[in-house]
């Protein structure tokens, strides 16, 4: 009984020490991040549905400034100026202009796209793999919320910049997205009008608005 007693509180030990150092580099990602001005991403976005046989791949790029984004991906350029969503699309020759509320959906917004794992999951770490010759620590997110859509994030962290990497997201339907960070910018000179609406360059574009 004794052996069993020491065996289990060594494994609680282990569990706490795991959780610990999942947090502290967590806490390093976030901190980084935090100090810069701006973040520009160009990224690879994936998209396996097995019950579904569907396999998508595309790139897009993302410019994040505080809460501010400008997002291009799908054709479809998507610009938050801290308030309004205006989401423009050229081929359907029109532009949605909504509240940013998917944040409070749990959603992963580009603008939370950083950061988004600071609350609403429990961590752990998990593999350490060698990535073309980069050695990337993968910590593993469980949603709190037992009614979440999303089963589990795994978050690739480069071990020498404590950038992002990637981020794969398994969702209970079994539907796998991946977001791999092909460049990584920072504190970059950009134009203030990058997160503005120009309502002029859309003269004939329908303009849909939600409330």
């Amino acid at each position: 009984m004794k052996k069993i007693s020491i065996l289990f509180v060594m494994i609680i030990t282990s569990s706490g020490f795991a959780q610990d150092k999942a947090k502290a580099l967590l806490n390093e990602v976030s901190t980084k991040v935090k100090s810069y001005n701006n973040i520009s991403v160009g990224f690879k976005y994936e998209l396996n549905n097995v019950s579904e046989n569907i396999n998508q791949e595309t790139k897009g790029d993302v410019t994040i400034q505080n809460k501010k984004y400008h997002l291009n991906v799908l054709g479809v350029t998507r610009i938050f100026d801290g308030k309004t969503l205006y989401t423009i699309s050229p081929e359907d020759e029109e532009v949605t202009v909504s509240s940013d509320n998917t944040e409070h959906e749990g959603t992963i917004t580009p603008s939370k796209m950083m950061t988004f794992y600071e609350e609403g999951y429990n961590y752990k770490m998990d593999i350490l793999q060698n990535v073309k010759g980069r050695k990337i620590q993968y910590v593993k997110l469980i949603p709190i919320d037992s009614n979440a859509e999303i089963k589990h994030v795994l978050l690739g962290i480069d071990a020498t910049t404590k950038h992002i990497y990637n981020l794969i997201e398994v969702g209970k339907n079994g539907v796998k997205t991946i977001l791999t960070v092909n460049s990584f910018k920072t504190n970059q000179a950009i134009p203030k009008t990058l997160f503005a609406f120009d309502e002029n360059k859309y003269k004939d574009f329908y303009i849909n608005k939600i409330d």
